[in-house]
């Protein structure tokens, strides 16, 4: 009665974009394992400590074991269902009732064995059977999506803190140094030099510099708040980064320019057991409208007396097959068969939109991964030019060639090109972590 199982065209191209794959890359993707993947050995033990502890993920890993207990619960109703049943019954018949014409006791002790059987010969059973391991097999691997989401996530959260604190370090350095410059600016104002427009003008790039210390220390306090929570312990200082240059470096990835490659990821296979339990559904649907045979036996023991309930003359069974065929339920079969058939087309329509998904973020990363190689070259560039040109600003205005208005437009131009230096790192960190995440990860 199972319809037979047939996957669904995937509603993508079946190679992605060419913008999007660099022309030396292989054409399968190859996704290592996050403990290759991830090489700094602080990282990896604060992943571990995720790993460990992580409620959500517990919860994850919790429902696995729930649906593996459905799952037998069902295979178990395909077995003969064995007991024991030992039981006393005792009863008045009425005189107006009694064939003796007077009123007696009846006393009745059994002791008995019984076994019942549904015999599945349409298949039944076996299809709700097929359902509740597919939605064990999608379980598992949401649980696995789950551990691979997380995974990239502290790796995504201490990389911002490793960030966060080296633009700590920036903001302290330029604060470092704009107040001696400020002190400079004091000591020529005093001396007749230097204006007093100069000196406001020092006083607030140190009173900026200041707001940036502050506001970077909050963050990096809170970054570690987001990391405790992730690891659901609290992360020992050993094992924090000290600035983004000082984290290992991540492990290349070959995306490859297959879309199949998707078909692999945890999500889309999640949801194609899903599709797979529903389409067994349809087939416990179908079977409802045919004859359900159920055998029933049981032998033991009758007696009228406690003490003689193990004597000769005492056994006793029963066996009783049964057939039940529905004949008028009030549509219901029919439409609990049409609700099954609706269900698959539910789960059709999901499975093909988390390919559509999976296929747009694999594009969309890579495409990422290209202009941010290009980007990080231009901004590192520009940090060097910058700083040429501040020296010789600099320089210029201590020979009293130039004002002090252009050492401080060459100050905030460096200190903003240093800070995009370090977003711009980052964000390649982050793309190389998120393409890690979508192509399916390495558990």
């Amino acid at each position: 009665m199972m319809p037979k199982y047939h996957r669904p065209e995937a509603p993508v191209p079946k190679a992605l974009p060419e913008s999007a794959t660099a022309k030396a890359e292989a054409s399968e993707a190859v996704v290592p394992a996050w403990r290759e993947f991830f090489t700094d050995k602080n990282l990896q033990e604060v992943i571990t400590l995720a790993l460990a502890n992580n409620r959500d993920l517990r919860v994850s890993t919790l429902n696995v074991e729930k649906a593996r207990a459905l799952f037998r619960i069902q295979r178990s109703a395909l077995l003969p269902t064995v007991s024991a049943v030992g039981g006393a019954e005792n009863s008045r018949i009425p005189q107006q009732v009694s064939s003796t014409g007077s009123a007696y006791n009846v006393e009745q002790y059994s002791a008995l064995g019984s076994a019942s059987w549904e015999r599945d010969l349409f298949g039944r059973l076996r299809s709700l059977r097929a359902k509740a391991l597919n939605q064990y097999f999608a379980t598992d691997q949401a649980r696995v999506a789950a551990q691979i989401s997380l995974v990239a996530a502290v790796a995504e959260n201490y990389y911002t803190l490793a960030a966060d604190l080296e633009n700590l370090h920036l903001a302290q350095a330029t604060l470092k140094a704009q107040k001696d410059s400020y002190d400079l600016v004091l000591q020529s104002r005093n001396a007749g030099v230097a204006t007093d427009l100069s000196l406001r003008q020092s006083q607030s790039q140190v009173e900026a510099a200041r707001v940036d210390v502050a506001r970077y220390t909050g963050l990096v306090e809170m970054d570690k708040n987001s990391l405790n929570l992730l690891t659901g312990t609290t992360v020992s200082a050993e094992l924090l980064p000290h600035g983004l240059e000082t984290v290992g470096e991540l492990k290349d990835l070959s995306a490859g320019v297959d879309s199949t490659v998707l078909l692999r990821r945890p999500d889309i296979l999640a949801a194609e057991y899903q599709l797979k339990g529903a389409n067994a559904n349809i087939g416990a649907a179908r079977a409802a409208f045919f004859p359900r045979i159920s055998l029933t036996a049981a032998a033991g023991s009758l007696a009228p007396e406690l003490s003689s309930l193990f004597e000769d003359g005492t056994g006793y069974w029963k066996y009783s097959p049964q057939v039940v065929q529905p004949l008028f339920a009030g549509g219901s079969l029919i439409a609990n068969l049409k609700s099954a058939k609706v269900d698959k087309k539910i789960a059709v329509a999901q499975y093909e939109k988390a390919i559509q998904v999976a296929f747009r973020e694999v594009s969309d990363a890579l495409v990422k991964r290209t202009t941010l190689v290009e980007q990080l070259d231009a901004q590192e560039s520009l940090v060097n030019a910058l700083a040429d040109s501040y020296r010789l600003t600099d320089a210029r205005y201590k020979e009293g060639i130039d004002s002090y208005l252009g050492v401080l437009v060459m100050q905030r131009s460096l200190y903003d090109a240093q800070k995009g230096l370090v977003s711009t790192r980052l964000a390649k960190r982050a793309n190389q972590i998120s393409l890690f995440k979508i192509l399916g990860g390495g558990v």
